[in-house]
């Protein structure tokens, strides 16, 4: 798991004296994260009312957001099936891995204008992520409907020799191919009946070919046999087989049929690998006054309560109330935090981690 902490505090002078003060206590003796700058522009922020009036829109879009994306993380492990473990490494985030995306964000100033309001931008990220869910949506039942295309194919050519594709078994030379009189028709018959199947078979009907039987092949119970006969004997040797409990299979070879269905199952398994989407995600955080300095904390696993700690007693004098409010099941009202997650300091988890494997 890939853990950060995106955290925003205020400068007393400069946001470089936030960062420094938070490098100190954080990195100097005890090396308790990894920090990087999380670069925010001047965002129009407006006043108070309309950012407590904003977060509840924020708090629904965020959650909209985490699903879509953790649904495309999904999407991308169904495709890649028997490698799931690398569904990590596959998700990428404009063009590089989720990890190196967030410590090196920039903001896309083509796509999230900064002169537009967080009501505006929020708006544009909404309709964007919906018109991504929608694709996934058009994405997975296309993609749902090819697997399953090709899951019956493959299921035609794996199997008991009773109801398996014979194409990818038998070969031109098995048959007498376009002769007016003659057929060669393909027989299963159980291993336990091989020795009655060469001393009978001949004698099923009238006008079987002597000496004219092949075993072809053979899986676990049975074995396919090619036999040849007159065209007019077709029936009375099936009703004949099928009194000795040999089945006749109904097969008529037809190379340009038999390519067809071969090439139909490897443009399915060619139009299945390309099955991959691309995925964005987006949060939003904002604070005031606009020289609050936001930084993304990677913590050390074995270090998270103590960070944690280190955190509270650096900004604790700016919520004199914060260490009531986390020891508490109050609730902020117009801030949609709860007691775990409210701090003196502005706090969000981000976690990398979009699929748990077992």
């Amino acid at each position: 798991m890939t853990e950060f902490w995106l955290i925003s505090a205020p400068g007393e002078k400069t946001c470089q004296q936030t960062w420094d003060q938070m490098m100190v206590a954080t990195t100097r003796n005890n090396n308790l994260s990894t920090n990087n700058k999380f670069n925010i522009p001047d965002l129009k922020v407006g006043t108070l009312d309309v950012l407590v009036g904003l977060s509840d829109d924020l708090a629904k879009l965020d959650s909209f957001i985490e699903g879509v994306v953790k649904k495309v993380s999904q999407y991308m492990a169904d495709v890649l099936e028997d490698s799931r473990d690398k569904v990590q490494e596959n998700l990428l985030a404009n063009g590089v891995d989720l990890v190196t995306y967030i410590t090196r964000f920039q903001w896309d100033m083509a796509k999230y204008p900064i002169k537009q309001s967080l009501k505006n931008i929020s708006d544009i990220i909404s309709k964007q992520v919906s018109q991504i869910d929608n694709d996934l949506k058009a994405r997975a039942s296309a993609y749902n409907n090819l697997k399953g295309n090709l899951q019956n194919l493959e299921r035609k050519n794996a199997g008991s020799l009773l109801t398996r594709s014979l194409a990818d078994i038998v070969k031109k030379e098995d048959f007498v191919i376009d002769s007016e009189y003659l057929i060669t028709m393909l027989v299963v018959v159980p291993k336990t009946s091989y020795a009655d199947w060469q001393k009978t078979y001949e004698t099923l009907s009238e006008m079987v070919v002597p000496r004219s039987t092949n075993l072809l092949f053979e899986d676990h119970d049975s074995g396919l046999f090619s036999v040849t006969l007159f065209r007019k004997a077709i029936d009375d040797f099936r009703h004949k087989a099928r009194e000795n409990k040999y089945t006749v299979r109904d097969f008529q070879y037809n190379e340009q049929e038999m390519n067809a269905d071969k090439e139909e199952m490897t443009r399915l398994s060619t139009d299945k690998k390309k099955q991959f989407v691309s995925h964005m995600t987006g949060n939003m955080i904002y604070g005031l006054p606009v020289n609050f300095q936001a930084m993304l904390l990677q913590p050390n696993k074995k270090n998270m309560k103590k960070l944690r700690e280190v955190l509270n007693d650096l900004y604790k004098h700016l919520d004199s109330s914060a260490a009531a409010v986390i020891d508490s099941a109050m609730d902020i009202p117009g801030l949609n935090l709860s007691q775990q997650e409210y701090y003196p300091y502005v706090y969000y988890k981000i976690d990398c981690n979009l699929l748990d494997f077992k």
